[in-house]
């Protein structure tokens, strides 16, 4: 099982909102203006003077500070690199807005621009715009253990048995070992945590002069952020928490809630396919039964299907438990992925397994012509480790003692889980790794910092009970809940969170009540599953239009790094390719098939600044012709041409 990034446990916590609701009856300050920045250097010249230089492929200017290897002891003289990426403000300066990305173990530097592209034009004109890499991560280190991670995570955990437990005991074993020997700078494991990170801010923060910032942090950054408002609550003037970490958790108690989670959401997210009619309708029955029915077949032992080669042709793989495992929780942490994985389950019931198979490489990384896995350079999983399990202590002993009692904590969960009950066990490799965890950070209350927590009663990852907890006990702190929801909320394009983010920041406004709820869904709509015979489209254009969504939500192109040249092997045949150009996208399609009689030769483009999606293809297959089919930015669909003889021209 991966670790959770995205890159909650719902109900229960929310039957205690009114009676909390009525509890915290505290006075809410009326909004103020930010304080007014005492007179500094201009960001650009200071970044200069500090060596800055474009970041690659970003408007950002990036700035590497040499910083000690352990903050905390002056005799250690050992040094490593952390890079910042700084956007200055465009406008009136009113302070740095920094993030923390989550993890641990991604990129800030890689999501830099893409994030502030989604928020209000409003904060970056007012605020410098901070993201980094951190130590240990990409351009702070570049730490990686590909090859290890890969294998762990397609191993069984499963722990109902003594057989299994010791196989997910050595697999995890394994791991460690060819983690820390893959990884290298064994020098680093003792100071990768997140004590030391948040000194490498505060070290920054120093450079750039400010006597206090602005901190949002999201999943694994809330850990961050709060163990940064802890050593440092002078220098925040606001804080953010986006999918909050309760830090007085064990990791043991987050992993039970956790997991816990991750099977609600999933429970959630096939109700809502049973709910929808389209969904309903490609599924057959009851979704809950397919997927449950579906565990018990690869329980029984691994299910073999053809899989559609990048390069042509079909090879021979084997799905396994450990697979649906992964590729499901991987797909349950936003709206659209979860409908995606709706369609991989209605696929499923009609024993195509494509769609799953799809979703595990996209999960892992992995390369569909070869299974083997390709480097992320914006993740790292060696940090991932090295930061888990120096910051969560789990228990006592020898690493075997460790992993045992590990196994044993566990074991309640094997009757209230029923479903990705093995998320519970994604730490099982801190048994076995050589760091004792630091001391944990102070209960937050961020006394004289007004701190917004952020969640969603549909969040997997980080279950919204998490940020219940940590705003009660806030000093000035406000709770905003999604109803369903992604993991993240902010910058999501939802003005319910993103308005008053924006308020809190630039106008430096409170928001109205200390509470306050977003109207969300748990999917999105459900886009129907391309039919398995091209005989069941009326025309051309419902052909067309199937081939289009599903060449959409390939999980190959939906979630494309727009950078990378990228095949696909096509279910029932040939291929489909796209790149990036200056314009947008282009499309080659090699006789490929998402229905069986329609086949697609020919080329195709998407452009960014009209949105306009226009194929221009010759089919066979059930008839032959030459077809032009457009999608324009506001979903109206066009095809014209010559099809079976007869002239075409066709709108939706």
């Amino acid at each position: 099982m991966p670790p959770i990034i995205r890159r909650r446990h719902s109900l229960l916590a929310l039957l205690g909102l009114a009676a909390l609701l009525a509890a915290c009856a505290l006075p809410v300050p009326t909004p103020t203006e930010p304080a007014a920045p005492a007179t500094r250097e201009e960001t650009a010249a200071l970044l200069q003077r500090l060596g800055g230089a474009p970041c690659p492929d970003s408007d950002f200017t990036c700035v590497t500070l040499t910083v000690p290897l352990d903050h905390f002891d002056p005799s250690n003289g050992a040094t490593l690199d952390v890079t910042f990426a700084v956007l200055p403000a465009s406008g009136e300066r009113r302070g740095m807005f920094v993030t923390a990305t989550g993890g641990p173990g991604s990129s800030g530097l890689a999501a830099a621009d893409s994030y502030t592209a989604a928020f209000d034009p409003s904060i970056p004109e007012h605020f410098d715009i901070v993201f980094f890499d951190q130590r240990g991560v990409a351009a702070s280190g570049g730490l990686q253990c590909v090859s290890a991670a890969a294998a762990f995570y397609r191993a069984d955990l499963r722990t109902a048995t003594p057989d299994q437990e010791a196989a997910a005991i050595a697999a995890a074993r394994t791991f460690a070992h060819d983690c820390l020997a893959e990884m290298g700078h064994a020098d680093w494991l003792p100071y990768l945590g997140t004590r030391q990170a948040v000194e490498d801010l505060e070290t920054f923060r120093q450079a750039i002069g400010d006597e206090q910032f602005w901190l949002y942090g999201e999943s694994y950054g809330t850990q961050f952020a709060q163990t940064y408002a802890a050593a440092h609550p002078d220098r925040l003037a606001g804080l953010i928490l986006d999918g909050t970490v309760d830090l007085t958790l064990s990791g043991v108690a987050f992993y039970e809630q956790q997991a816990q989670a991750f099977n609600d959401t999933l429970l959630a997210t096939l109700q809502a396919c049973n709910e929808d009619a389209a969904c309903a309708a490609d599924v057959g029955r009851d979704a809950v039964a397919v997927y449950d029915e579906l565990v018990a077949r690869l329980e029984e032992g691994p299910i073999s299907f053809a899989f559609p080669l990048p390069s042509g042709g079909r090879a021979e793989r084997r799905f396994t438990l450990a697979d649906l495992e992964t590729a499901v929780a991987d797909y349950l942490y936003t709206e659209s992925s979860r409908m995606i994985l709706q369609r991989a389950i209605a696929a499923a019931a009609h024993d195509d397994l494509l769609p799953l198979a799809r979703m595990l490489y996209d999960a892992l990384g992995l390369d569909p012509e070869t299974e083997m896995p390709v480097p992320d350079p914006t993740w790292s999983d060696a940090v991932y480790y090295a930061v888990e399990c120096s910051d969560y202590d789990y228990f006592a002993g020898s690493p075997e003692e460790r992993a045992a009692a590990y196994m044993r904590a566990g074991d309640p969960l094997e009757a209230r889980v029923p479903r990705l009950r093995s998320i519970f066990y994604g730490d099982l490799p801190c048994a076995f790794w050589p760091v004792n965890a630091a001391p944990r950070p102070a209960p937050l209350t961020a006394a004289g910092i007004p701190t917004l927590v952020l969640g969603a009663t549909a969040d997997p990852a980080t279950p919204v009970a998490n940020g219940v907890s940590v705003y009660r006990r806030l000093a000035d702190g406000y709770l905003i809940t999604t109803e369903g929801g992604a993991h993240i909320i902010f910058g999501r394009g939802d003005p319910c969170p993103d308005e008053t983010v924006t308020a809190f920041l630039v106008d430096g406004a409170r928001p109205p009540q200390r509470e306050m709820s977003c109207p969300g869904v748990v999917a999105t709509a459900y886009v129907p599953l391309a039919p398995a015979d091209a005989s069941a489209f009326a025309n051309p254009l419902e052909a067309l239009a199937s081939a289009d969504n599903e060449m959409y939500y390939l999980p190959e192109y939906f979630y494309w790094d727009y950078v990378t040249p990228t095949t696909v092997g096509c279910p029932y045949g040939g291929t489909f390719a796209f790149a990036a150009t200056d314009a947008g996208e282009q499309y080659t399609l090699t006789d490929c098939a998402f229905s069986a009689g329609f086949s697609m030769t020919g080329s195709g483009s998407y452009h960014y600044d009209d949105g306009l999606l226009t194929l221009d293809v010759s089919v066979s297959g059930l008839a032959s012709g030459h077809l032009t089919y457009t999608r324009d930015d506001e979903g109206n669909r066009h095809v014209s041409g010559e099809y079976a003889g007869q002239v075409v021209d066709l709108s939706e």
